[in-house]
């Protein structure tokens, strides 16, 4: 058995993150990063793009945690501790800078990953943290007071030991094997399939900002909202398929949507409407845009209002306007299943946090086994914020493991 003072298991962000600020504030110890991959990082690698969304330029406690829909409570003492402005802090005092994009978005000034990776590598290495890839682990025993991890590479022993090992059920299950709950994982951040004629011919359209609500359920969202080849995406889709991912996989991901894609009420647009028949009454409806909806979208939302190509304002009747403002306000589309979201697949579920400590991330069930990361049941809508509890409960866990 080879020994060390503290074991982390799982080479990821959150894994780095906890290994090097552990080695800073107590440079004597042994700390070894166990990784089952022949190389770590690899979520860091592929977010944004491959630039790496570091964090979310979101400042006040309370706002951040609104971002996410599993975590929000416990996260906000933690938030205190460490958060977005001690991030930009702790990757520009080792040369990393980082800039803000306007939506928000915080990536390295260099728009590639490899910048944060070669910079957690680099810290690793002066810290003395050692870094053992290919070894995933097998077991964990609680002997007397020492952890036994037993690899496919060979046995270690340690007095603590942090985990952060993501959304992987093999550790759930060997954590469950120490009584631990698992809250069952289910996808978040995902977009919605949508076989439907009104966007069919219309892929890359963006209605910048829309209202979109689950069909008998209390879950809504808003924003920017795209359509894809295989349905609908962007943020306004996004937030609801992580505020929804419990009560989406209970629908097998079939459910209907209702769009409001101009945020007005029905009885307002329709009032709008009647006015435009007045005002436009030589233009044909089809032809010009209004509410600065895309053009391809109106003229398909024109079309699936039984409104012919030709059909000027002033020929509408009460009924295509009616027809018209329901388009507009409340369409409602069948959704059949999801897709990933680029690579950025986020997992909700992991360690029930009921039996883990928020000031120091410990588990309440085992004295000295800590945990940071997804391996947790929290998660993010998109923009950074995944990182940003990563970053925030490895630095909590450096503080309180001696």
């Amino acid at each position: 058995m080879i020994e060390k003072d503290i074991i982390i298991v799982g080479g990821g962000a959150a894994g780095f993150f906890a290994a090097i600020n552990i080695a800073e504030q107590n440079p004597s110890l042994k700390v070894a990063i166990l990784e089952r991959g022949k190389e770590g990082l690899q979520k860091v690698k592929i977010s944004g793009g491959g630039r790496c969304n570091v964090t979310h330029a979101e400042f006040i406690p309370s706002e951040l945690v609104q971002n996410y829909p599993r975590g929000e409570k416990e996260l906000l003492g933690p938030f205190h501790q460490f958060m977005t402005g001690d991030t930009i802090e702790w990757f520009e005092k080792r040369g990393v800078i980082l800039k803000i994009e306007d939506d928000g978005r915080i990536f390295p000034e260099s728009n590639s990953s490899q910048t944060i990776i070669d910079c957690f590598l680099s810290e690793a290495e002066k810290k003395g943290v050692e870094v053992l890839y290919n070894h995933p682990v097998k077991s964990i025993k609680k002997k007397r007071n020492l952890w036994e991890l037993e690899t496919t590479e060979g046995g270690f022993v340690s007095e603590k030991v942090v985990m952060t090992t993501g959304s992987n059920p093999k550790m759930w299950n060997l954590l469950e094997g120490l009584g631990h709950t698992i809250s069952q994982p289910v996808p978040s951040l995902f977009t919605f399939d949508i076989k439907d004629p009104r966007i069919k011919d219309i892929p890359g359209v963006v209605a910048q900002n829309v209202s979109v609500k689950v069909v008998d359920s209390d879950l809504e969202s808003e924003g920017p909202l795209l359509i894809t080849h295989v349905g609908m995406s962007a943020p306004a889709i996004l937030k609801l398929s992580a505020f929804g991912a419990l009560e989406l996989a209970k629908r097998d991901y079939k459910f209907q949507i209702k769009i409001n894609f101009i945020k007005y009420a029905f009885e307002d647009c329709l009032a709008d409407l009647k006015v435009f028949k007045q005002d436009l009454a030589k233009k044909t409806v089809f032809k010009f845009s209004q509410y600065e909806l895309p053009k391809r979208l109106w003229q398909q939302l024109v079309l699936a209002s039984h409104i012919s190509i030709s059909t000027t304002w002033a020929d509408l009747n009460r009924q295509q306007l009616e027809a018209l403002a329901s388009q507009l306000t409340e369409a409602v589309f069948k959704v059949t299943g999801k897709s990933t979201f680029k690579e950025e697949f986020v997992t909700a579920g992991g360690i029930d946090l009921r039996e883990v400590n928020f000031k120091t991330f410990e588990s309440k069930l085992h004295k000295n086994l800590y945990f940071a990361g997804e391996i947790l049941n929290i998660d993010a809508i998109t923009g950074g914020f995944n990182f940003q509890n990563a970053w925030t409960g490895a630095y909590i866990v450096a503080k309180s493991v001696y």
